[in-house]
């Protein structure tokens, strides 16, 4: 999973850990997640000095996560590294970072939804 993390930004923490979340399901919980969410998200992080990465989240095909672009994704997700830790915390809601503007999407924003509950179940199947 090291090749997940990226230093100066906290977000990569949380992508290592649903990328271990993932690589630990089972055949069949990984097929129910698929079914499930049936997306790909690319999520582009800017940290506090401003630079931008970008990890892809297959929750379409293969149920991993990557460093770097992907597949086509369903929908971008554009934020702030600490915003997204915070969204990952349950510190903000990303309802409220989108209305704001701090939060930014292109593509299914429906999808966009999905990804709080993603976070909160790899959160809690990381702590297990």
């Amino acid at each position: 999973m090291s090749d997940i993390k990226e230093p100066g930004f906290k977000s990569s923490e949380l992508f290592a850990e649903l990328a271990a979340v993932l690589e630990g399901y089972t055949p069949e919980e990984k097929q129910k997640e698929l079914k499930k969410t049936n997306g790909i998200f690319e999520m582009q992080i800017k940290s506090s000095s401003g630079e931008e990465k970008i990890w892809t989240i297959d929750l379409k095909k293969e149920g991993k996560v990557i460093k770097g672009k992907g597949p086509k994704p369903d929908v971008t997700i554009i934020a702030g590294d600490q915003l997204f830790v915070d969204l990952a915390d349950g510190k903000t809601s990303g309802q409220k970072a989108f209305m704001t503007g701090k939060l930014k999407t292109k593509g299914n924003m429906m999808m966009a939804t999905k990804l709080d509950s993603l976070l909160k179940t790899a959160k809690a199947r990381a702590k297990l």
